[in-house]
């Protein structure tokens, strides 16, 4: 694993990233990030080796869409959808007010 990084190198880095930081979270980060960018460079030796062959991907697993087609179909008639609600009036249905009397 790295050393630490200076507080003053994980401030530099969160300015780049427009993230503002405690000194707590400088303090916690200088050693947390060594081990962080010790895991990419695995990550990344692992690509280089894989070489020129294999494709990178971003699923290990081909990903296909689950939903089923858009097509048209009847919908409730106006009696059989206010025959669900638990009020009607006029044809509509009945809510209670939320709001003042603006209309």
């Amino acid at each position: 694993m790295s050393s630490p990084l200076s507080r003053e190198d994980v401030a530099h880095l969160a300015s780049l990233a427009r993230i503002s930081l405690s000194d707590a979270e400088l303090d916690r980060l200088g050693a947390e990030l060594p081990a962080i960018l010790d895991h990419v460079a695995a990550v990344q030796g692992v690509v280089e080796s894989a070489g020129a062959d294999v494709a990178p991907m971003s699923h290990p697993v081909p990903i296909t869409n689950v939903f089923r087609a858009d097509e048209p179909s009847p919908g409730l008639s106006r009696d059989d959808a206010l025959a669900g609600a638990p009020a009607s009036e006029e044809d509509r249905f009945l809510v209670p007010k939320i709001l003042g009397e603006e209309a």
